[in-house]
């Protein structure tokens, strides 16, 4: 694909994003909307979602792909490492990447995202590719702009589904 049709699906996906949150602030049905939207408009996407941190360690949240790692710690993975290291990780060729956790052996390259509200981990945002170098200096950019919109929409509160007395 084209840098420019790259940047033109990404420009319609945070649109997209924007008008699927618009009214709705609940964090597991963003979330997983959110997860949907991303695998269906990347045709070589085997893993779009998130990795929620629990205060300690990646818990696997809303996704959309093949059964996933269900916990991943800080500094381990590439999702660890974007975690642990607050920054956007880009992994071309994950079969030479040292630190890498196989959780799918259809994942060639993986980006992911780290999510942060107020100087706060909330999770991350983390995309697997079934082809070899797929994802940019594009994709970091519009990834991140998907994922404030994502944080500016959603109200992060879990306390929703305990139990009432």
């Amino acid at each position: 694909m084209l840098d420019s049709e790259k940047q033109s699906q990404y420009q319609l996906l945070n649109e997209e994003l924007s008008y699927l949150l618009e009214g709705e602030s609940n964090v597991l049905a963003n979330l997983s909307n959110a997860s949907a939207l991303l695998k269906s408009r990347f045709s070589n996407t085997v893993f779009a979602g998130f990795y929620l941190f629990d205060g300690s360690e990646l818990v696997l949240g809303p996704f959309q792909g093949g059964v996933s790692c269900i916990r991943i710690p800080l500094g381990k993975g590439v999702c660890g490492e974007a975690a642990e290291f607050q920054e956007t990780v880009l992994v071309g060729d994950v079969s030479t990447y040292p630190n890498y956790i196989s959780c799918d052996s259809m994942a060639k390259s993986e980006i992911v995202v780290p999510m942060l509200k107020n100087g706060r981990l909330l999770g991350v945002l983390d995309l697997d590719s079934s082809l070899i170098d797929d994802y940019n200096a594009i994709d970091r950019d519009y990834l991140e702009q998907f994922v404030a919109i994502l944080l500016e929409k959603t109200e992060w509160d879990f306390t929703m589904f305990e139990e009432k007395a």
